[in-house]
């Protein structure tokens, strides 16, 4: 019962949280000079104007026009997008966007997870040695550099100079998956290298602390092999900082995608958010925005869900 009620509350803090965020930024949209009917689509004719205003609610007030996006939300309709020839569905776009960013995502944390795991591993059982040095060296000069700016670096190198991947374009996995992957390894990349490094220190940091640990070192005088030690027993002892870290930079890369995906011409939600501020679309950008938000509240809402689950004594030492 106490688990429950503490998930109804986490649940409820998250919505509190991700509602306050969308009308921040519906008050802030208001106090923009200009109407955002009219910048949406600068050509249009008065009586479009007017509908327009009228779709959007900005013919309701300041907290109208929030209340009428906020209620259209929770029953599926997130706005439309307005040009000079159409209008078409935010949910549309939505459903468009959200399975690029995820796949990104995904894609992301394998790598991440796949690399940090070995390397961590084999840093921690060798630590102060050379290659544990000239390791951490490499992972502190990495974790410094920008995604964007590493994303400018792979791509002149690996796609410019050398023609190795495309720079441009975005080809679904559903048509062909073996381009899809070949387009992806650029981007994905630029945004794992940074995350690989944290995950490695922080691995590294945990499995030291285990490996000196009594039972470590009584399976280790037993004479279990080195490999099933690490493997099967230090590695698993010495996972839920990384676990707990890999979560939270789910919600983290769903914002963290934008920049990359506007690099690389990625159809995902952060081209789309980039899309709305340049075309001056407010419902659309607000929309946008409120998912990617929801995303990030809802990861690390289940993060800490889980980690009351698993460990009572976090909501003691939160009490």
């Amino acid at each position: 019962m106490e688990t429950f009620k503490y998930i109804f509350q986490r649940v409820f803090i998250a919505l509190i949280v991700v509602s306050g965020a969308t009308f921040l930024l519906s008050l802030l949209i208001q106090l923009l000079p200009g109407d955002p009917a009219v910048m949406a689509v600068p050509n249009a004719m008065p009586d479009r104007v007017a509908l327009m205003r009228k779709d959007m609610g900005l013919d309701r007030g300041t907290l109208g026009f929030f209340w009428k996006w906020y209620t259209d939300m929770w029953h599926g309709n997130f706005g439309n997008q307005y040009s000079n020839n159409d209008t078409i569905s935010v949910t549309v776009l939505l459903k468009r966007a959200l399975p690029t960013t995820l796949l990104i995502i995904l894609y992301v944390q394998i790598v991440a997870l796949v690399v940090s795991i070995p390397l961590g591993l084999i840093s921690a059982y060798r630590e102060g040695s050379r290659f544990d040095r000239y390791l951490q060296t490499t992972l502190f000069a990495l974790s410094s550099i920008p995604s964007f700016a590493l994303a400018l670096i792979l791509v002149l190198i690996c796609a410019v100079r050398f023609d190795w991947f495309p720079v441009l374009g975005y080809v679904s996995p559903t048509e062909n998956f073996g381009e899809h992957l070949k387009g992806m390894v650029l981007p994905v990349l630029s945004l794992a290298v940074g995350i690989t490094a944290s995950y490695t220190r922080l691995l590294r940091t945990d499995v030291i602390a285990t490996l000196k640990d009594d039972y470590i070192m009584m399976a280790n005088s037993k004479g279990i092999s080195k490999s099933r030690v690490l493997w099967r027993h230090v590695l698993r002892a010495s996972s839920t900082t990384l676990l707990t870290s890999a979560a939270l930079n789910m919600g983290g890369l769903v914002g963290g995608t934008i920049i990359t995906e506007i690099l690389f011409n990625l159809p995902g939600l952060g081209y789309q958010i980039a899309f709305a501020i340049a075309s001056r679309q407010v419902i659309s950008l607000m929309s946008f925005i409120a998912v990617t938000a929801a995303f990030y509240v809802f990861f690390n809402t289940m993060v800490d869900v889980i980690a009351n689950i698993v460990d009572p004594r976090t909501r003691e030492r939160r009490v």
